[in-house]
């Protein structure tokens, strides 16, 4: 691995040298390390780009790092991941994608990442986006994310973008079966004339299952942000999607949550809130000593947190 390689290894996955458990480091398109571990097998796919990961129903509270990073200008990486959770399992999963460029030409990466969950299993899905870099060439990163969930499975996703990304469409459908809970934690930060793209669907199929989804966004400068969420409820269940979003600059959300109810007793809400910073805030921060540009980024920081 270059020195770019382990510095976003560290924003992105917190991961260093002699971490335990099961990880694959890809690296420009191609394999920098992997290790499975008894509970966690981790193989190439046979016919395209990308890894399967199988977590076997013993595993219990153990992590697995899976880190993309583009390093190089140019390159235009696309990997397909299937994780593949067993009955029973509990696991961690630590994803996440740095982007670096130095030059003129376009980087990107594309993770499509596929779940099998099976019943009763528990996931924790952590992921950060950040793109770094002095190049004038696009810096994009495009997650899609296809989930299946089986009966009183649980999962929890927690995905961050840091900062420095020119570009991202982050498509995210998952379908529950009964019982199954997902929680989706998204927080996203553009500036200068950034663009970022989210768009969810989450489809509940079976008796009691349900979902929570917040986004939480920081529109700066000239930046601009598009949100769509759709929930559909075809049973007795349960749904809330939340989307607040802070303006600065001249920055634009476009926000558009929508909810389908195909069943009397689908229970589904939506919330949605745009605004900029409340002035007495800052002023309040600017008693205590910061200045008006320190005072905003301190309940940005809040806010994303």
């Amino acid at each position: 691995m270059d020195s770019v390689t382990k510095d976003l290894l560290g924003l992105i996955s917190d991961m260093k040298e002699g971490s335990e458990g099961a990880f694959n480091i890809r690296e420009n398109g191609s394999c920098a390390g992997v290790k499975s571990t008894k509970h966690i097998r981790i193989e190439p796919k046979p016919n395209a780009s990308g890894i399967v990961i199988r977590i076997s129903g013993d595993t219990k509270h153990e992590t697995v790092f899976i880190p993309a990073c583009v390093t190089r200008s140019g390159i235009n990486d696309l990997a397909y991941n299937d994780f593949i959770v067993e009955d029973g399992a509990d696991v961690i999963i630590v994803a996440g994608c740095g982007v670096h460029s130095n030059g003129k030409e376009e980087t990107r990466h594309s993770g499509l990442h596929h779940f099998q969950i099976g019943k009763g299993a528990k996931v924790l899905y952590k992921e950060k986006h950040i793109g770094t870099g002095d190049g004038t060439g696009a810096k994009k990163i495009d997650p899609v994310t296809d989930i299946v969930m089986e009966e009183d499975s649980y999962m929890e996703m927690d995905t961050m973008q840091i900062r420095g990304v020119t570009e991202t469409t982050r498509s995210t459908t998952a379908v529950l079966k009964a019982g199954a809970k997902l929680i989706i934690r998204e927080r996203l930060l553009t500036d200068d004339e950034e663009k970022a793209y989210s768009d969810f669907s989450v489809t509940l199929d079976g008796e009691d299952s349900g979902v929570d989804l917040i986004s939480r966004s920081v529109a700066k400068g000239n930046s601009y942000q598009e949100y769509k969420s759709v929930i559909k409820g075809n049973c007795r269940c349960t749904g809330h999607s939340e989307c607040d979003a802070i303006l600065s600059g001249n920055g634009i959300v476009n926000a558009a949550p929508a909810l389908y109810a195909g069943h009397i007793d689908a229970s589904l809400i939506h919330e949605a809130a745009i605004g900029k910073i409340a002035g007495e805030q800052i002023i309040k921060l600017c008693t205590l000593g910061l200045t008006e540009e320190e005072a905003e980024q301190k309940i940005i920081e809040g806010f994303l947190k």
